[in-house]
């Protein structure tokens, strides 16, 4: 049995370079690279000295502000290097790889008979308790709290997204007993919020289903969570990944940490635009071969929420995608009149673009316009399938007004939410990065 949400509002948005449905085994990285900066708030502090010999699943460095946080290596190899920026802030901790993976042995333990004690300390001995995140605030989970419910997305809909039932279809025993884990960390339900045509799913136990429909933001997790038990203050709400909860139960079912992620290159400027499996933290040239990074901008995630990326540097810990499309250093003469160019997607009649809603386009990283004063004209309303005010809530955070932004639903919204707030607002503010600032806001001053 299963709930059926339909999301009306929002935006699809069809662009060019999907990743075609072949899976392959990506080149094995030379080194590996865990990136503090992934994890949102989390100050580390080092536990193994350059040079150490690690295993996968041996710790790195834990959370300075809860100590049994713990991360740990995604391979096994030698500790080359831990790479610091301004104020000697760790950036990355870097891992030349074996040649093959040697593993740390955590022992198997079957999650329905286990007590959530020792589900919860397998998961933070092993570095998978990273995998969880916490609404709100939308940062790595706090173990001490017991959540009203944990949420699985298990879609996509964002541009050039990874299919997650592709990525699945081979590890479903290994999700189960994820979902099974997660059950245990919580007095409440676990959600799992499919597509409305899905089937992969349908044989799920100990879950609530839910089948989603919509455009794009419909399988964004805070979405769902607001559609289906929405966030009240004081409460705290869980999510995972569905890769990462596969991980999860492979950890129980093996007794290791493997730390698979599958990798859709996608993008107009991707040579081979297929799905690598590979480790968090892989390299990004391993995946891409040799791109000239001044004329392509390499996305680890999707073009929406994704980060920039140059040649060399290691995917992110969480995304599923590697995206690259023009970098945006050309302009297009008398741009600003309206009907001029018709191949990019608008959410505005200024182009054609409306008139052919199933084409698909080739775009840039190009804003098309500059920062200017918000001015209220609906826009952003139209994007935003949650009950909350977008442009004022913007406008409190942007103030620092904590009582305003509690009213106007600070607690329910993570910055991937305000996406395409981003996309389609004609001031051209970085919605996310405001929402970031004032959830960080939020931290501080009400924890």
């Amino acid at each position: 049995m299963s709930n059926d949400i339909r999301i009306k509002r929002g935006l699809t948005l069809r662009l060019k370079g999907e990743a075609e449905k072949t899976m392959v085994d990506a080149p094995r990285s030379k080194t590996f690279a865990v990136k503090p900066p992934d994890f949102h708030s989390v100050v580390p502090k080092m536990v193994v000295k350059e040079g150490a010999k690690v295993q996968a699943g041996d710790e790195l460095f834990f959370s300075k502000y809860a100590e049994s946080v713990r991360f740990t290596s995604p391979v096994s190899g030698t500790l080359k290097e831990v790479k610091r920026g301004e104020k000697r802030r760790i950036m990355e901790v870097v891992i030349e790889a074996d040649a093959t993976d040697t593993y740390r042995d955590f022992g198997t333990l079957d999650p329905v008979s286990a007590d959530a004690n020792a589900v919860k300390e397998k998961m933070l001995n092993s570095g998978a308790w990273a995998f969880i995140n916490q609404r709100p605030y939308d940062i790595i989970a706090d173990p001490k709290d017991n959540p009203k419910a944990i949420f699985v997305s298990a879609m996509n809909t964002a541009p050039l997204s990874a299919d997650v039932e592709f990525i699945l279809k081979d590890r479903m025993d290994a999700f189960q007993a994820g979902l099974n884990a997660l059950g245990k960390l919580t007095s409440g339900k676990v959600h799992v919020s499919v597509a409305k045509d899905s089937s992969l799913f349908s044989g799920l136990k100990n879950v609530e289903m839910h089948k989603v429909s919509g455009p794009h933001p419909a399988a964004n997790v805070g979405v769902q969570i607001h559609h289906i038990d929405p966030i009240n203050i004081g409460e705290r709400v869980w999510t995972v990944n569905p890769e990462d909860v596969a991980t999860i139960g492979e950890l129980f079912l093996t007794g290791k940490f493997n730390a698979v992620r599958t990798i859709a290159v996608a993008g107009t400027e991707a040579k081979d635009r297929k799905y690598f499996r590979t480790k968090i933290g892989a390299n990004v040239t391993d995946l891409i071969g040799e791109v000239n990074d001044n004329d392509v901008r390499i996305i680890s995630g999707d073009v929406l929420t994704g980060q920039k990326l140059n040649n060399g540097q290691y995917i992110g810990f969480y995304p599923n995608e590697l995206t690259l499309i023009p970098e945006g250093n050309k302009y297009r003469m008398f741009g600003w009149m309206p009907f001029t160019y018709n191949n990019i997607p608008s959410n505005s009649r200024t182009s054609l673009t409306w008139l052919f809603p199933k084409k698909k386009y080739e775009v840039n990283t190009n804003l098309h316009g500059e920062e200017r004063a918000l001015v209220v004209t609906g826009e952003m309303e139209e994007v935003m399938p949650m009950d909350i005010y977008p442009m004022q809530l913007l406008k409190a955070c942007m103030s620092g007004d904590i009582e305003k932004m509690e009213n106007l639903g600070i607690y329910e919204v993570a910055p991937e939410d305000f996406a395409l707030v981003d996309y389609v607002n004609t001031s051209k503010i970085e919605a996310q990065e405001i929402i970031r600032l004032g959830l960080d806001l939020m931290i501080t001053e009400v924890g």
